[in-house]
C-alpha cells in the first residue's frame, strides 16, 4: 500500500501506484461492505493514464476502530472535504452498489461548489430518484449474512468464518442502513456525463432503475449491460476498465 503524503491522501484515499503527472484522478467508491483493496486491479490497471485514488470507508481494514458512517449524506461530506484539495484536476468518479449512490451525491456537491467532475460511472445501483422498501439492516446477523451470500460477491471462505464476520459485519450493518435509507432530495441535474453499468440479472436493479439515471444528468447519458447478477464487475472487469479507459484517455 502507497505511502504517498501529496494532497488527495488520507485516511480515506489509498494510491496503490503512482499515476503519470497531470493525469486525471480516478476516484473508486466501494460496495457495501467493501473496501479500498478491492480496487486494486484497477489501479495496476489504469495507473498508467490516470492517478486511481480508493476510497476506505471509517470502519474496516485499518480504519475498523473508528466509527462507521451509516448514511450516504454523510460519507458524500465527508468524502467531498477529502477531494476539495483536488478541484483543481479532472476527477472521474466511479462507484459500485452503495458506492454508486455516495459518487452521484458527492458529484452534486463538487458542482454545487463550481467543481463539477469529468464523469461519473454508476455502477450495480438504481437511479437515486427511485425507491425501494429495503429493511435487511434491521434483520439479525443471520439474515444480513443469507443477504450477501444471495449477492455473490463475497468468497464462502470469508462468509463461513465465524470471527472475520463478527469483525466487519458492523461496518456491512451501517453501510447497508446508509443505502436503504437513502432518499434522493430533488435539485439541479448534473451536467457531467453519466455512465450507468448494470447486470442484466441484478436483483437489486432493473432496466427501468438503471436508465432512470437519464433524469440526473443534463450531460452525455448512456447505459451498458452485461451478463450476471449485481457483482457483474467481478466477471468483466476488463472490459468495465476499458469503458473507464477511454474516458480517462486524452482525446
Amino acid at each position: 500500500m502507497s505511502t504517498d503524503t501529496t494532497p488527495g491522501t488520507s485516511a480515506w484515499i489509498r494510491r496503490f501506484h503512482t499515476g503519470p503527472r497531470g493525469a486525471p484522478a480516478l476516484v473508486c467508491l466501494p460496495h457495501a461492505g467493501g473496501s479500498a483493496s478491492y480496487f486494486f486491479p484497477v489501479s495496476r490497471r489504469l495507473s498508467s493514464v490516470a492517478d486511481v485514488l480508493a476510497i476506505q470507508y471509517p470502519g474496516r481494514q485499518d480504519r475498523r476502530r473508528e466509527p462507521c458512517l451509516d448514511s450516504v449524506d454523510a460519507l458524500a461530506d465527508a468524502l467531498t472535504e477529502e477531494l476539495w484539495p483536488l478541484r483543481g484536476v479532472p476527477l472521474v468518479l466511479f462507484g459500485h452498489s452503495l458506492g454508486a449512490t455516495v459518487a452521484f451525491e458527492t458529484a452534486r456537491r463538487l458542482e454545487a461548489e463550481g467543481a463539477a467532475p469529468l464523469a461519473l460511472f454508476a455502477s450495480g445501483r438504481r437511479a437515486p430518484s427511485t425507491v425501494r422498501d429495503e429493511r435487511v439492516h434491521l434483520k439479525d446477523d443471520e439474515a444480513l449474512i443469507a443477504d450477501i451470500a444471495r449477492l455473490d460477491g463475497t468468497h464462502d471462505q470469508v462468509l463461513g468464518d465465524e470471527e472475520v464476520m463478527r469483525m466487519i459485519l458492523p461496518a456491512i450493518r451501517a453501510d447497508y442502513r446508509a443505502a436503504e435509507t437513502y432518499r434522493y432530495v430533488p435539485g439541479p441535474a448534473l451536467t457531467c456525463p453519466v455512465t450507468v453499468l448494470t447486470g442484466d440479472a441484478d436483483p437489486h436493479v432493473t432496466s427501468a432503475e438503471a436508465h432512470a439515471w437519464r433524469r440526473h444528468t443534463t450531460g452525455a447519458f448512456e447505459v451498458e449491460v452485461f451478463p450476471g447478477g449485481h457483482f457483474f464487475l467481478n466477471s468483466h472487469a476488463p472490459a468495465v476498465m476499458t469503458l473507464i479507459e477511454a474516458c480517462l484517455r486524452p482525446t
